[in-house]
This record gives structure tokens, sequence and C-alpha cells, in this order.
């Protein structure tokens, strides 16, 4: 269920920068979560620099490129988890796109798994058994 979006100005990093960001957060999203790779999602959303504003400035007028992501986790999810994907993925941006960490937004998204798909079912009742065992795991 690790979805992960990434927001930037398009034509504002390379194509290594992105591909090296979607593999590099992949790999975060699996560790973080203990989450099979093979169930994480990573995407690089690119808006037109023409369309995006930080701080009052329009990118294409000269204004700053400041990366913004959301992460999709179920609900139930550790704080510590969340955070540190947060702190993570914060830590990827500034390392691969060299931008200032200051400028750099985050929110984790949690998502109730009644509300949640895989495969046209909802996750509550193909994860179910997972979910115990992390809320067992927690409950020690």
């Amino acid at each position: 269920m690790p979805v992960a979006h990434f927001h930037v100005p398009a034509g504002s990093f390379t194509d290594e920068q992105q591909r090296t960001l979607l593999l590099e957060a992949s790999s975060i999203y699996s560790q973080v979560l203990d989450s099979p790779i093979e169930r994480v999602r990573t995407f690089l959303v690119s808006y037109p620099p023409t369309s995006v504003a930080v701080a009052g400035a329009i990118v294409a007028e000269g204004g700053t490129v400041a990366p913004y992501f959301t992460a999709i986790v179920l609900h139930g999810r550790p704080a510590s988890q969340r955070h540190l994907l947060l702190e993570r993925f914060t830590d990827l941006i500034v390392d691969v796109f060299e931008v200032d960490r200051s400028g750099i937004r985050g929110q984790i998204i949690e998502v109730n798994p009644e509300n949640w798909g895989i495969a046209g079912s909802p996750a509550s009742e193909l994860r179910a058994g997972e979910a115990a065992a992390r809320a067992a795991g927690r409950s020690r």
C-alpha cells in the first residue's frame, strides 16, 4: 500500500536525479514500514513552473524550487514510522535534488484500511492478519 508522490516544477531536475529519487524513495518506504518492495509505489508529479508559487513568487519568474511530498500509509502505523518517513524523504530530497531543506514540505496521509483497495478488495480484508501482528508487536 505504500504510495508516495513527490511534487516538483517540471524541468527543475535531471532525469537521473528523478530516477534516483524514485528508486531510493521506494527503498526507504520499504525499509521504514517493513513492507515488501513489491507493494511500494512512488511517483514524480511535475507541474509547469508557471503553475507553482513558493513564498509568493512564481517559480518560472525566479521563485524558489521547494519540493513537496505526500506519503500514504494505512491507519495504525506507529508515529515513529511516520516521523521517520518525513525525515528520510526530506533527507533524500535534499541529497538528490540539492535544494534547501528549509523549503521542503511533506505530509503523511493515513488511510483507513476499509478505504484502500488492493486488487479491487478493501485492505481491511486482505491485510487483517498483518495488521493484527503489527498491533500485537506494539502492545509488547
